[in-house]
Parts: structure tokens; C-alpha cells; sequence
């Protein structure tokens, strides 16, 4: 038993040793390439949404904000304003369909916005990966 240790044994076991931190330098490695992929694709999503909204889309970053009552005649300075002496004109309904209309569009421009920064990183991105599968594929085949 003795003389097996000394032939190799010893080594051997080094050898599965260095095996394990091999695996586990790969997955390391592995994993932090993704997290690295997954952070610069979510920046440059970020970065073409802005774009888009910036260029494209002026609308998305605007918020409307509802028509709000007004008072029909000012009140004397002097008087005391409260809500039983002041009258109030509640919008009209062309200016309510103004608004919907306007906040419609602008959450219609957002999204897009939006959808198109993802379309635009995603699809290089996979059609890139996708080739290099195929590759291989044809590779191992031949």
C-alpha cells in the first residue's frame, strides 16, 4: 500500500483535484460571461430606448396631465375663496377627448419604443448565436 503511493497514487489524486477546480473555473468563467452578456443586452436596450424616444418617438416621454376644473370668473381679491362661493366649469368634452387622445398616443409611442430597442439588440444577438450552433452542428457532422 505503501509502494502504491508512492508510485502515483499521490499524483492521481492530485490529478482529480485539479479536475474539480477545472470544473468549477468553467462554470465560473461560464457564468460570468453570461451575467456580462445579460448586462451589456439590457444597457444597450436601455440606451436604443432612449434613442427611439428621444428621436423617433417625442411623444413618450410626455404625460398629460387631466383637464381640471377652473373657476368661471375670478373672485374679488379681497373676498375669502372657498368652494361654495367660487363656481367651477368642469372641462368640456372636446378637451377630455384631446386628452385621451394625446395620453393614447403617447403610451402607444412608449411601448413601441420600447418593443423596437428589444427587437433591435435581440435579433443580431440571436441570429449571431444561432449561426455559430449551425456551425458547430455542421462541424461534428462532417
Amino acid at each position: 500500500m505503501v509502494s502504491d503511493f508512492v508510485r502515483g497514487s499521490f499524483v492521481n489524486l492530485n490529478n482529480i483535484g485539479m479536475q474539480k477546480y477545472t470544473w468549477i473555473r468553467k462554470v465560473y468563467l461560464y457564468t460570468f460571461a453570461l451575467v456580462g452578456l445579460v448586462l451589456i443586452v439590457i444597457g444597450a436596450v436601455r440606451l436604443i430606448g432612449l434613442a427611439l424616444k428621444t428621436y423617433i418617438f417625442t411623444k413618450a416621454d410626455i404625460y398629460y396631465q387631466y383637464p381640471a376644473t377652473r373657476p368661471v370668473k375670478a373672485p374679488p381679491p379681497d373676498a375669502i375663496v372657498n368652494s361654495e362661493k367660487t363656481e367651477f366649469q368642469e372641462p368640456s368634452k372636446e378637451e377630455i377627448e384631446v386628452y385621451e387622445s394625446n395620453q393614447r398616443s403617447s403610451q402607444r409611442q412608449r411601448e413601441a419604443a420600447e418593443a423596437l430597442a428589444f427587437i433591435i439588440v435581440g435579433a443580431p444577438l440571436y441570429w449571431y448565436h444561432w449561426r455559430i450552433v449551425k456551425k458547430d452542428k455542421e462541424e461534428n457532422n462532417a
